[in-house]
């Protein structure tokens, strides 16, 4: 233990470096569209109340009502017709209250070797990121919980929490923020997921497209800082250092199976070689 502990604490430092190195060292107000939850030295699902707390939000804990996107047609833009979109998968990212989860997993050599360090060393220490590493850790199921946190003067939802883990080992997958949010180099809105990391977070802009038909699709590819895309971001002091990493992708592709009912791949890529894959199964709960 203490020399995982060791090598966590070595690997967070390393991660610290790269972030400064190739990092670029902003106001918050310059990238307003970037800016989102901060997290502590543990994450998990305590952090909504601290986010809460901290921006002096009302939380609804395993809320019975609200989606990821509350409202599908705000995605709409030249590149994107929400119309197009299958009802029941648009009725997901609007309800996702209202369905569970059966997830799959597999993980892809080598980047396996690196995933395995990042979750055994890192993600457990501080419950976040706690991706699946064989596919035992999803075959005893997956929880879905949406938590919302609400202006109290207006009652607007500021952010919609979905918070994940696997009940094998009782780890967070995901303790994640999301919203939409317009980057200043894409001609529409994008899904914006904020997920906290201590001291800062990880932020995915993903940019939707109609796929196959009724399809949708998410995909964190841009063309450069300020367009979709994966962001490492720190706090320093009262500034932020901000990493840009283009290597690292992410891409949803959901559709309609033979049976009607939903399904999602999640695939994550690093320098162009696969990392992981989750398959979802979307049905009402």
């Amino acid at each position: 233990m203490r020399i995982a502990a060791l090598v966590g604490l070595v690997g967070s430092w390393f991660i610290y470096g790269l972030i400064r190195l190739f990092g670029r060292r902003v106001a918050p107000a310059e990238v307003g569209w970037l800016v989102g939850p901060l997290g502590g030295p543990v994450i998990g699902a305590a952090n909504y109340e601290e986010t809460a707390a901290a921006e002096g939000l009302q939380l609804v804990r395993n809320a019975r009502e609200g989606g990821l996107i509350p409202d599908f047609s705000a995605l709409a833009s030249a590149s994107f017709d929400p119309a197009r979109v299958d009802p029941k998968i648009r009725d997901f990212y609007e309800r996702t209250h209202a369905y569970r989860l059966d997830a799959w997993a597999t993980t892809y050599f080598p980047a396996r070797l690196a995933l395995w360090a990042l979750v055994t060393t890192i993600s457990r220490r501080v419950n976040q990121l706690n991706f699946p590493l064989d596919g035992l850790d999803t075959a005893y199921g997956m929880t879905s919980e949406i938590a919302l946190l609400r202006d109290p003067a207006s009652g607007a939802i500021r952010y919609t929490g979905w918070f994940r883990k696997l009940e094998r080992r009782d780890r967070a997958i995901y303790t994640g923020y999301y919203m939409t949010e317009k980057p200043p180099l894409h001609d529409g809105a994008c899904v914006k997921v904020v997920f906290p990391m201590p001291g800062g977070n990880a932020t995915v802009l993903l940019r939707p497209e109609n796929h196959d038909g009724a399809g949708f699709r998410l995909m964190s590819i841009g063309r450069g800082f300020g367009d979709a895309g994966f962001y490492r971001v720190q706090r320093e002091g009262t500034a932020l250092r901000v990493w840009n990493i283009r290597t690292l992708h992410e891409t949803f592709c959901l559709y309609l199976d033979a049976q009607q009912s939903v399904r999602c791949d999640h695939e994550v890529r690093f320098l162009g070689l696969p990392v992981l894959t989750l398959h979802y199964r979307i049905a009402p709960a």
